[in-house]
């Protein structure tokens, strides 16, 4: 545990505050503060955490209606990105959510506390860098999304209604698709050059909720044979 105490030990001249921030910053998350200790970190960290959102919605406004703008347009910790525009072309937010996967990237928190949006919350720790990344897997997500609201793209049969595509699928000796393998496997230059592949490909999500299967061994199993 870092306290007071440890604190002071600190060499002469050590910035107390940036000392924390620094250790949260790389990862350091079974430190365990004491409540004078995190307070002096979070007036380190909240500006942080506070300019990040902003920076994602300036970047995603042109493209993706942004809610709950204050008065002066930016938003606060987190920024709520509106999808529901494209329903009316067949398009669901978890299209959208399942095609961020063939990018490389997890879905921000989908359809809460809105219905059809992703709420996107960066922590003090994401780098610059990583965000742009995943600001650009929206943007070309944007643009497959047009392409089937124009007609460019099958409504049926896209990259967002497939999603996510696992190498299994992308290298299997048919490919019965309208859309390219490649456009499948690596949508952007990020995805080609580091990716994390997802394991499952689509599954029913309302069936999977509606329907428990449980996995798990029998109580038969847990049994004791008297000795």
């Amino acid at each position: 545990m870092i306290g007071d105490a440890e604190l002071a030990a600190l060499p002469p001249g050590t910035n107390r505050t940036g000392f924390l921030a620094g250790l949260a910053m790389d990862g350091a998350t079974n430190l365990v503060l004491d409540a004078h200790s995190t307070v002096q970190a979070l007036v380190f960290m909240h500006p942080l955490a506070a300019h990040r959102d902003p920076a994602v919605a300036a970047r995603l406004a042109p493209f993706f209606p942004v809610l709950y703008r204050g008065s002066s347009g930016l938003v606060a910790h987190e920024c709520i990105v509106d999808l529901r525009g494209w329903k009316k072309s067949g398009i669901e937010v978890e299209d959208a959510a399942k095609r961020l996967m063939d990018y490389g990237y997890h879905a921000p928190t989908m359809s809460f506390p809105v219905p059809g949006t992703f709420m996107i919350e960066p922590t003090e720790s994401e780098e610059k860098v990583e965000l742009d990344r995943f600001c650009d897997a929206l943007i070309a997500i944007h643009g497959e999304m047009q392409a089937v609201a124009n007609g460019e793209s099958d409504k049926a049969d896209n990259p967002l209604k497939h999603a996510p595509h696992t190498a299994k699928a992308v290298s299997a000796n048919t490919w019965n698709h309208a859309y390219a393998r490649e456009l499948a496997a690596f949508p952007s230059p990020a995805a080609r050059a580091s990716k994390f592949w997802p394991a499952v490909a689509r599954v029913d999500n309302v069936y999977g909720d509606r329907n428990l299967v449980c996995s798990c061994v029998g109580m038969e199993a847990y049994a004791e044979t008297a000795d």
